[in-house]
């Protein structure tokens, strides 16, 4: 029994090495490799312009003692501007302005224009201006009160007014009627500069000369040929040559 089942078992063997035997041989493939995942291209980003070179540090710009020619020539000075004060004790400046034509008439400005007031206040100021002249300040001032009385607005009763009052030594009231009588004499250079000489000499009266210079000054800019400005300079400068001796 045992003999038979051996001879089953190696019937069966021999069998299938023959079957094996006989079969073709397989051939050896390598393996393929994975799929690649197919991506879409990202579309291509021009490179970035490259950075301008840093600008120069700009030069620092010259001094006020080196700016050049050509600016200056282009500065003009303002209108109206200021003049350097004059330093004490030396001389004034001279107008070379020509000198202004003699208005001093007060009964040429009595024209048929003119009001019968103020007619009358010239008439009653001229007389004053006559007293004056004649040596009677005080008749003068009287005579001189009425002209305002009559027209309140007339400059040249308040510049006598003011000139009556120098001649009786009263300077300050003097200057306050010079104060009313330049301010109705804009309009005119001419009354401008005797109202300031007139004031120069009030302030010489009252001992103060810087004053005194400045008004005789400003009075010869507004007339060259205004003569009580040009004296009066000169007194101060004799006054001060003595006192300097």
């Amino acid at each position: 029994m045992i003999a038979v089942v051996r001879q089953i078992f190696f019937g069966a063997l021999a069998l299938a090495l023959g079957v094996y035997g006989c079969a073709p041989p397989q051939t050896y493939r390598r393996p393929l490799p994975p799929p690649r995942e197919t991506t879409i291209p990202a579309p291509r980003i021009p490179p970035p312009p490259p950075a301008p070179p840093p600008e120069p540090a700009h030069k620092p710009l010259p001094p006020d003692g080196k700016i050049r020619e050509q600016d200056l020539k282009s500065r003009t000075p303002a209108p109206n501007a200021p003049s350097t004060p004059r330093p004490e004790g030396s001389a004034p400046q001279e107008s070379t302005a020509p000198p202004l034509p003699d208005d001093s008439s007060l009964l040429a400005k009595i024209t048929p224009g003119v009001s019968p007031q103020r007619a009358a206040s010239l008439r009653l100021t001229d007389e004053g201006v006559k007293l004056l002249e004649a040596g009677d300040p005080a008749k003068a001032l009287t005579r001189l009160e009425r002209t305002i009385v009559i027209d309140s607005t007339n400059p040249y009763g308040y510049f006598y007014l003011a000139k009556a009052q120098y001649r009786l030594a009263r300077y300050r009231e003097s200057l306050n009627f010079l104060d009313i009588a330049e301010s109705r004499l804009r309009a005119e250079p001419f009354w401008l500069a005797e109202a300031q000489a007139l004031r120069g000499d009030n302030y010489r009266a009252l001992g103060q000369i810087q004053r005194a210079e400045a008004s005789y000054t400003q009075a010869l800019r507004f007339n060259s040929g205004n003569r009580a400005a040009a004296d009066g300079l000169a007194r101060l400068q004799a006054d001060t040559q003595s006192v300097n001796k």
